[in-house]
């Protein structure tokens, strides 16, 4: 979970997440990991900037090979 998410919008502060979206992804993240675990596999959850995280991941694991990510697209006005 990227702690920016969270934060105000950039033209009025508005939340970018609200309660009923914080709620509906918390349980889908809790869903998928049992779903992952029934299957024998897991799902790891980090909070902070994904650009540290997934660094601290790769060193922590060491022999990742590839990694696959998207950039949220940003309107501009």
């Amino acid at each position: 979970f990227d702690p920016r998410h969270y934060l105000g919008t950039h033209c009025y502060s508005l939340p970018k997440t609200g309660p009923h979206r914080l709620r509906f992804l918390l349980e889908s993240v809790k869903d998928l990991r049992e779903t992952l675990k029934k299957k024998g596999s897991t799902l790891v959850v980090r909070k902070g900037k994904p650009e540290d995280v997934v660094h601290d991941l790769i060193t922590q694991l060491g022999s990742v090979t590839a990694v696959v990510f998207h950039e949220e697209v940003r309107e501009i006005l």
